[in-house]
């Protein structure tokens, strides 16, 4: 038999025994979503709180078009296409799928190649001709190499597992950062139209209240009122003057925000909205689902439970450094003169298997899996915790919100019997029934109210919009990149 034809015999046998020693992938198996599952069947039905408030119908993904407000939905587009926290974890998603495609490369044969020219002539000593000196010549060299790795445990296969895992987590941080943007650009929109119209209300109440002094002044001068009256007048005057500046420094704050969130300096927000006194609020109910539905939506939760898929696969990665690592090689060279270049005579082959094996470092090896297995039950107890604060926050939130109703309906209603009270009031100083100091405190009353009503919408609009985070909407409408 020739040996090339034994070798070959020989390296077959040698694979047909490793083949035999194969099993499964070391370290436990995650079953996908296994743990998702199990929460949003303990938290199916509806939520405890929002009442009548809201319904249990899907929360659409461009939630924000609910509001019905054209530079709203602009506003958002554009925070979604340039703010620099989503173009940061972009990156990060970018980084994180290159390290999965590294992770599936080491499931290919690795190459090698080499090669060089020389010249010059060996000594006569070393052919045992010390006064023969060879000729000098032109040689060359070249070679190549192919070595692969068997997965005969499953080491590779579970440090793939671990980089997709990994990959899916920094595509939810993502979809995390967009819920954040759609909804901070959300609420600091709202905040600008809500101190807007917290300004207008104020700077009337101010105007009454001067109107108020004036009229003090004058009876003052003509003996019907004291210096105290109209020192009072004063004193409330300024009162209302001095709660001005911290609206408009709320206001300009919230714009310079809007600008941020949007990918722009500071100096460069919409001048258009320095005048928005509307801020806005979804008509009728909201639509926030279940909690099932909560839980999977949320990008938190999702992001939990894919790092607790790389937590459990990095167990079989620390494994498998218990066992040997097999890797089969293949080697070809030829050299020589260069007039003889491809010649048969100037190749050179090797084939066969290269076993290696850390004795002893087994006790390393147990350690690193002792602090996986650690790890991955950290990410468990990461999950249970991000499950239970989805689940609080949306119910706090739409707890927040069903209350404020109830308090903006009361408001509502002080404000409307203020707003009668005022229009009597004014109808009885034209028939010379009430004096003018009469209707204009009827007038304040009904100014206040009509301040703490538009303080009420302000929250309101906070609020449906908190609604819309807890609940995890928004990342749907992003760019689909990163969801491909």
């Amino acid at each position: 038999m020739k040996p090339p034809r034994v070798l070959a015999l020989a390296t077959a046998a040698a694979c047909v025994m490793l083949a035999g020693c194969a099993h499964g992938p070391v370290g436990p198996d995650y079953v996908a979503s296994a743990a998702l599952t199990a929460a949003q069947s303990a938290s199916a039905g509806p939520f405890l709180s929002g009442g009548a408030a809201t319904s249990d119908a899907t929360m659409p993904a461009h939630w924000w078009r609910l509001f019905d407000d054209p530079q709203l939905d602009g506003l958002i587009a554009r925070a979604l296409a340039h703010n620099t926290d989503l173009r940061q974890a972009l990156a990060t998603f970018e980084r994180a799928m290159a390290r999965e495609a590294e992770a599936h490369g080491s499931e290919q044969p690795s190459i090698t190649l080499n090669g060089g020219p020389s010249f010059g002539h060996v000594s006569g000593l070393s052919v045992l001709q010390a006064d023969h000196a060879p000729p000098s010549r032109l040689n060359y060299s070249m070679g190549m190499g192919v070595s692969y790795q068997l997965d005969l445990f499953g080491q590779l296969h579970r440090a793939i597992e671990a980089a997709e895992a990994d990959a899916g987590a920094a595509r939810a941080a993502v979809d995390l950062v967009r819920v954040s943007v759609a909804g901070g650009t959300a609420q600091a929109y709202g905040a600008v139209c809500a101190t807007g119209l917290q300004l207008r209300v104020a700077q009337a109440s101010m105007r009454l209240q001067e109107d108020a002094l004036g009229l003090t002044r004058r009876l003052q001068r003509a003996g019907k009122a004291g210096t105290m009256d109209a020192a009072r007048a004063r004193a409330q005057l300024e009162t209302l003057r001095a709660a001005i500046p911290p609206l408009e420094a709320r206001r300009q704050q919230a714009l310079y925000r809007l600008a941020v969130l949007t990918g722009s300096p500071p100096r460069d927000f919409p001048e258009a909205l320095s005048h928005c006194e509307q801020p806005p609020r979804v008509a009728g109910l909201l639509p926030v689902g279940d909690g099932a539905a909560l839980l999977a939506r949320r990008p938190d939760v999702r992001q939990a439970e894919r790092s607790l898929a790389s937590a459990t696969a990095r167990i079989g990665v620390a494994t498998g450094d218990l066992y040997p690592k097999v890797t089969l090689g293949l080697s070809s060279a030829s050299a020589g003169f260069v007039e003889r270049f491809a010649n048969r005579e100037t190749f050179s082959y090797s084939v066969g298997p290269l076993i290696s094996w850390s004795f002893p470092n087994t006790g390393v090896a147990r350690a690193r899996i002792t602090q996986a297995e650690a790890t991955a039950r950290g990410a468990v107890a990461r999950f249970d915790g991000t499950v239970l604060n989805a689940l609080r926050e949306a119910e706090a939130a739409l707890d927040t919100y069903a209350r404020e109703l109830d308090r903006h309906a009361a408001l509502a209603a002080a404000r409307d019997q203020s707003l009668t009270v005022a229009d009597q009031a004014r109808a009885l100083l034209i028939n010379g029934k009430v004096g003018q100091l009469d209707a204009l405190d009827a007038q304040r009353t009904l100014a206040s109210h009509e301040a703490a009503l538009a303080e009420s919408d302000a929250r309101l609009a906070e609020y449906q919009v908190g609604v819309f985070m807890a609940l995890g909407g928004g990342w749907e409408s992003g760019s689909a990149a990163p969801h491909q």
